[in-house]
């Protein structure tokens, strides 16, 4: 299990961070000049040279947003330019992407962190480019929303497998679903009935904390407190739960360490969405107690799940169940191994792991339980100071990742593995990329003292 470091501080940090800015500034421009965009987005490295799997064009955002993070922590005003280009040449198709369950992930971080920084005044303002990255929000948010299953206690943003199913990811996408809302957008269906946004954000949050969560409380014979179910299968005919499943997990029984830290970075920052919204807002769907009840629970689970279920250094493997998992003795008891030949390593899931947390740790000490956020936060910067050093942090300037010995989908084998190995290792993913920037933009904010970083400062 992770052995937090109860003494770590997060200006500890500082140096880390540094050098992780440093190197990140070599690598997206070499991307910038060097990745050819005609054969799609990026996706993962190979041989340290980012190439593309096609699937769904989830991770163009990511590596837009990487130019837009690089600006925000360095003031390169070259990579704002380049980021504020391609936003407006390539991400248009997006915003009204009509398949796909990830709005949150490729708009957000192009024009949500483009407006955030207007709103910070680190871009200058300018009223039509602020109503452009409005309605890019706006419309995003609706178009997601749209994607909607309803169930027998609520509903759901149901994922690219179609209308039965609810992947664990889509709890961090419904940041577009929130800030569109909170830009006063509302939603028009068939017969011009209105959609409230903030009521499918709510019952989203709430659908995947039922389905998606489990709590240790007897579902089935494989529940364990915390652990994830990447899909949860439903009869749209009736509206019935009928089953777990994966896509990139081991088994529908086991947790994919990639979504579970999904689940964790998600409900901590609808955590900190809701904290901000007034007492009526909330009871108009459900109430206050009841959405931060099972929020919090949600969250907690997740958190201590893979607090007990990462290696030590808090890096985990890409799924808990992995079949040789077994070969490698007690794993748990010492540091992740990413060099094995049994199960490799997600290190992109302590990216996004990591940031959930921080931001629980955070939400947590506000409500005024000291103790517990203290732990969670602890946990977070000690899973951060191992994931910014080597063998992690990619220091090799031919290397075209930040992160090294991140997965993308073991089970389909499109992973590469180097020549003398038996599993992947050594490469980079433009989402676990993209994260440990995020996240490390959201430590160093808090070690400089300057505005706390989320989602919703792009509709403040």
């Amino acid at each position: 299990m992770l052995k937090i470091n109860s003494k770590i501080k997060t200006s500890d940090l500082k140096s880390q961070l540094n050098r992780l800015w440093e190197l990140s500034n070599e690598k997206v421009y070499s991307i910038h000049k060097h990745y050819d965009t005609s054969k799609g987005s990026p996706v993962f490295t190979e041989k340290g040279k980012y190439t593309t799997r096609g699937w769904t064009e989830w991770t163009q955002g990511f590596l837009f947003g990487s130019q837009i993070l690089q600006f925000d922590m360095t003031g390169d005003q070259k990579m704002l330019e380049t980021g504020r280009k391609n936003t407006v040449e390539y991400m248009a198709p997006h915003v009204s992407h009509f398949g796909v369950h990830d709005h949150g992930f490729n708009n957000m971080s192009t024009y949500g962190n483009l407006l955030r920084l207007m709103n910070e005044h680190k871009m200058p303002e300018n009223e039509w480019e602020r109503h452009f990255y409005e309605m890019a929000i706006k419309i995003s948010g609706a178009v997601q929303a749209r994607r909607w299953t309803t169930i027998k206690d609520g509903g759901f943003i149901y994922s690219f497998n179609g209308p039965h199913s609810l992947f664990v990811d889509t709890i961090r996408s419904c940041r577009i679903v929130g800030s569109s809302y909170r830009l006063g957008h509302q939603m028009q269906d068939e017969n011009d009935i209105t959609i409230n946004l903030l009521e499918r954000v709510v019952e989203h949050t709430k659908s995947t904390a039922k389905y998606s969560i489990y709590y240790g409380e007897g579902r089935d014979a494989y529940d364990i407190r915390g652990r994830t179910a990447h899909e949860s299968i439903f009869n749209t005919n009736d509206g019935h739960y009928r089953c777990p499943s994966t896509q990139q997990g081991y088994s529908a029984f086991s947790t994919w360490t990639r979504g579970l830290a999904w689940a964790m970075c998600g409900f901590a920052e609808e955590l900190e969405f809701f904290s901000t919204l007034d007492d009526a807002e909330l009871e108009a769907v459900g109430g206050r107690n009841s959405i931060e009840t099972y929020a919090t629970k949600a969250a907690t689970a997740t958190c201590d799940f893979y607090i007990q279920y990462t290696p030590t250094d808090g890096i985990p493997y890409w799924d808990t169940g992995a079949p040789n998992l077994y070969k490698l003795g007690n794993y748990l008891d010492k540091p992740s191994d990413p060099f094995n030949d049994y199960e490799p390593i997600d290190s992109s899931a302590a990216s996004i792991g990591a940031q959930g947390l921080l931001r629980l740790g955070k939400y947590l000490q506000l409500k005024g339980q000291k103790e517990t956020g203290e732990k969670y936060f602890q946990a977070g910067l000690t899973v951060l100071s191992n994931l910014f050093k080597e063998p992690y942090l990619s220091t090799d300037p031919n290397h075209q990742g930040l992160i090294l010995h991140s997965i993308y989908h073991r089970p389909n084998g499109w992973d590469y593995i180097p020549e003398g190995r038996k599993t992947p290792c050594g490469e980079s993913s433009m989402w676990g990329d993209y994260h440990a920037r995020e996240v490390a933009l959201y430590v160093q904010r808090l070690i400089e003292n300057k505005p706390y970083l989320t989602f919703y400062g792009c509709c403040q």
